[in-house]
């Protein structure tokens, strides 16, 4: 049981990140279908930097800077999608699957020729982080905890509270709903836009490199990130773009997922005898059964995915 909730919580927080993260995207009007690229991206920056910093890294900085890394390299790489939805009005939906398919294919090329530059016969797209991967984990009992699980918290109050309570926030949403009438009283639409993909980018960064540090001490980047990014995007539907209710999605989701980490121990103690392959597959397959009830009555900003024409009325 508290390896069940160990892997609940460290997901959700996974899921709760990236959604936020498209959440704030979808409120500017920008559909960030790319989030799943973003994950892989701000993951290498992440593990990168735990692998070049010095060895004896305090665990404070070793978390500063890897979080910094992996929103970094998340945010510059959420450009490509703001660059080519805002400036050039391209097909949202395009450029986000276009995003996802490049992003595991550069971080498996740049990790390749990184890990050649060392040692010519190591053609891995594989990074190790076994000691400093220690630094962002502390025990409470029998569990096992992150201080990502404590990060995601303080940002899901901040998204809140920017969202709902600040001018920003406002006007954010704003740009989501009717960029029309948020242009006529002075709002800039493209910079609010901006924005919105660039903090979506931030946020799906910083859920890459919780995710691959979640339960091994190397990730494989060629492997992706397992299709948490769409995982993500069912619980932001899901959650209705609202952050305290994507909250309560992503610890649905999280404990779907987290049931195919520990199957073999919950399966002998329930003595269902189910393949462990069905527990695979049941966070995929209820993000399907959700969706199918949910969606009908899910009521997404109204200008997302729209490409704002300022001569439009």
């Amino acid at each position: 049981m508290a390896l069940l909730i160990q892997y609940t919580l460290i997901f959700a927080s996974v899921l709760m990140l990236v959604a936020l993260g498209g959440c704030f995207s979808e409120h500017s009007g920008v559909i960030n279908i790319g989030l799943e690229g973003i994950m892989v991206i701000g993951a290498m920056g992440g593990a990168l930097m735990m692998r070049y910093l010095p060895d004896g890294t305090s665990a404070p900085v070793m978390i500063v800077m890897v979080c910094l890394a992996a929103v970094l390299a998340g945010a510059v790489y959420s450009l490509l999608l703001a660059v080519a939805a805002i400036n050039f009005n391209a097909d949202q939906t395009i450029v986000g699957t276009a995003m996802n398919m490049l992003g595991t294919a550069a971080a498996t090329v740049i990790v390749k020729a990184l890990n050649m530059m060392e040692d010519v016969n190591n053609v891995s797209s594989t990074v190790a982080y076994v000691d400093e991967k220690k630094a962002f984990y502390f025990n409470i009992g029998s569990l096992e905890l992150s201080w990502f699980m404590i990060i995601a918290v303080v940002l899901l109050v901040i998204s809140h509270v920017v969202l709902y309570k600040t001018r920003f926030g406002l006007r954010l949403c704003a740009c989501g709903e009717h960029p029309q009438a948020a242009d006529s009283v002075g709002i800039n639409v493209y910079k609010m836009r901006y924005a919105g993909v660039i903090i979506s980018g931030i946020l799906g960064g910083l859920g890459g490199i919780v995710y691959i540090t979640s339960g091994v001490s190397e990730w494989k980047f060629e492997n992706g990130v397992a299709g948490f990014g769409f995982l993500a995007l069912a619980v932001m539907i899901f959650g209705q773009w609202k952050p305290m209710n994507i909250a309560l999605a992503a610890l649905l989701f999280g404990m779907m997922r987290a049931l195919s980490n520990v199957y073999v121990a919950f399966d002998f103690l329930a003595g269902l005898n189910i393949p462990g392959t069905v527990y695979n597959m049941l966070p995929y397959i209820i993000s399907l059964i959700v969706l199918i009830f949910t969606s009908k009555k899910s009521r997404a900003p109204k200008a997302e995915g729209i490409p704002y024409d300022k001569g439009s009325r």
